[in-house]
C-alpha cells in the first residue's frame, strides 16, 4: 500500500513538472498556464487596475464651463519628470502582475501561442500604462497584441486603446485613421461602436473639428449601456450643439439628460439645467417659470454640493 502512495505521489510529480514546462505544448501545459494565468495573476491585476480606477474618478473634477472630455482622465503634465509620482500604486500592482502572467505562463512556440490568456496580459499591460500615463509604453502593449495575436477577441479593443493613446500622444489624426477603418468592420458590436464613437469625438473635438464630433458623440449616446457614461456623452452632446449654435437642438439634448434623472451622475442632470437656463429666450419665455426652477433647484439639499 505504501508503494501504491509513493508511486502516486511520483507520478503526480512527474505531471506537475510536465504543466509547469512552458517549452512543451501538450494539452495539460495549455489548460494549467492558463488557469495559473486568469486566476492568479490576471485576477490580481485587474482587481488592482479596478482600484486604481476608481481612485481617479473619485477625485476627478469636471470643468462644465469647457466642453467635457469623453473619458474622466486627468493627465498631469508633470508625470515622468524627475521627483513625480504616477497615479496610482494600483496600476503599478496591475502592470506587475501582468508582466507576471506573460512571462510566466506564455507558451510560444514555433511562432504561435498556445496559452490563451496572454493576449489578455498584454491588454491588461497597455491600460495599467495608460492610466500611469506612460502611453508610448502603454502604446508597445496594444500594438503587440495588434502584431502577434491579429485574431484574438481583444483585438478591437486593443485597437481602441491604441486610438486613445494616440490621442493622449496628440496623435489624433491616426486615432481617426485606426478607428474610422474599425467602425466600418461588419458585426461590430453595439458596446464597441459606443466605444470607438466616443474615442471619434474626442480626437475631432481636441482638433476643433466640432461639426465632426457631433455625429459621433451623438452615436456614442445612442449606442451605450453604462447610464453614467450615456448621461455625460448626451451633456457633451448638449455642449457641442451649444458651440455650434444650435441652442433649440441643445436644449433637446440638456432635457434627455435631465429626463434620466437618478439613472445618471446628479451632476449632469444640475448642470443640464443650468445650461437650459442660459440658453433661456428672455423676450419670449416664461421668465416667472424659470425663476421658479431655479428657486426649487436651490432648495433641494441633493443639489447643494454642485
Amino acid at each position: 500500500m505504501k508503494r501504491i502512495h509513493n508511486f502516486t505521489i511520483f507520478i503526480f510529480a512527474v505531471l506537475l513538472f510536465a504543466a509547469c514546462s512552458r517549452k512543451k505544448n501538450t494539452f495539460i501545459t495549455r489548460n494549467y498556464h492558463a488557469v495559473t494565468a486568469e486566476y492568479n495573476a490576471l485576477y490580481n491585476g485587474d482587481m488592482a487596475l479596478a482600484d486604481g480606477k476608481e481612485e481617479l474618478t473619485l477625485t476627478y473634477q469636471d470643468n462644465f464651463w469647457e466642453i467635457l472630455p469623453v473619458e474622466r482622465f486627468q493627465v498631469k503634465e508633470e508625470i515622468g519628470t524627475p521627483g513625480n509620482q504616477p497615479n496610482s500604486s494600483n496600476f503599478s500592482r496591475a502592470e506587475e502582475k501582468a508582466a507576471k502572467a506573460i512571462q510566466k505562463h506564455a507558451i510560444y512556440i514555433d511562432g504561435k501561442e498556445y496559452n490563451p490568456q496572454i493576449d489578455e496580459a498584454y491588454m491588461l499591460l497597455g491600460k495599467a500604462r495608460y492610466y500611469d500615463q506612460r502611453f508610448i509604453p502603454a502604446q508597445d502593449a496594444f500594438n503587440f497584441i495588434l502584431n502577434r495575436y491579429p485574431t484574438s477577441n481583444n483585438i478591437n479593443e486593443a485597437r481602441m486603446w491604441k486610438a486613445k493613446t494616440n490621442i493622449r500622444l496628440a496623435n489624433e489624426e491616426g486615432a481617426i485613421e485606426e478607428l474610422s477603418e474599425l467602425m466600418e468592420k461588419e458585426g461590430l458590436e453595439t458596446e464597441d461602436m459606443a466605444d470607438a464613437a466616443a474615442i471619434l469625438a474626442q480626437a475631432y473635438i481636441n482638433l476643433d473639428t466640432l461639426e465632426a464630433a457631433l455625429p459621433m458623440i451623438k452615436l456614442a449616446s445612442e449606442y451605450v449601456k453604462n447610464k453614467e457614461l450615456k448621461g455625460r456623452y448626451t451633456y457633451i452632446k448638449g455642449q457641442l450643439y451649444n458651440r455650434l449654435g444650435e441652442k433649440d437642438s441643445a436644449n433637446l439634448a440638456f432635457q434627455e439628460v435631465i429626463e434620466l434623472n437618478r439613472k445618471s451622475p446628479r451632476q449632469y442632470m444640475i448642470n443640464a439645467y443650468v445650461e437650459q437656463a442660459r440658453n433661456f429666450d428672455y423676450e419670449k419665455g416664461d421668465k416667472l417659470a424659470l425663476l421658479e426652477l431655479l428657486n426649487d433647484l436651490e432648495k433641494n439639499r441633493e443639489n447643494r454640493p454642485f
